[in-house]
């Protein structure tokens, strides 16, 4: 199975839809905790009325998520700390249930695994691929 993941930091609308249809991407999981963005278009919202128009599905996994502990780190590329607090997420029952409904959806369509952060090494959906992908092709995108 082939998983794609991409990060919107830094890109526009209409690149990020050419990234995915170049791809073949027929479903974008969204991966974030919150799925609000300052940046115009990639809130939820918006986002899944976008991707409706050029073809593509949209979900929400909210339990996927990174917590605001996590976040924070993140943001002080405090990589270590945001591995920790990841993995403690992915313990939970609801990110267990919402990891393998991931995976069943990216099995049934090409799927991309989004999240904010362009390069997908300061990302969380890195750490989520490493921990729950049993053995999928990881594909990074870049829009």
């Amino acid at each position: 199975m082939k998983v794609f993941t991409i990060g919107y930091e830094a890109s526009t609308m209409a690149d990020f839809l050419a990234a995915l249809t170049r791809a073949g991407v027929q479903r974008v999981i969204d991966v974030r905790a919150l799925p609000l963005s300052r940046r115009p278009g990639f809130s939820k919202t918006s986002l899944a009325a976008s991707l409706a128009e050029a073809g593509i599905g949209y979900v929400h996994l909210k339990a996927l998520g990174t917590p605001k502990r996590g976040r924070d780190a993140a943001k002080r590329g405090d990589v270590a700390t945001l591995a920790a607090v990841y993995a403690d997420q992915l313990e939970l029952p609801e990110a267990q249930a919402q990891a393998a409904q991931m995976l069943a959806l990216a099995a049934a369509l090409p799927s991309a695994l989004l999240c904010y952060e362009r390069d997908p090494q300061h990302c969380h959906r890195t750490l989520l691929l490493a921990a729950e992908g049993q053995g999928a092709v990881v594909v990074d995108l870049y829009a």
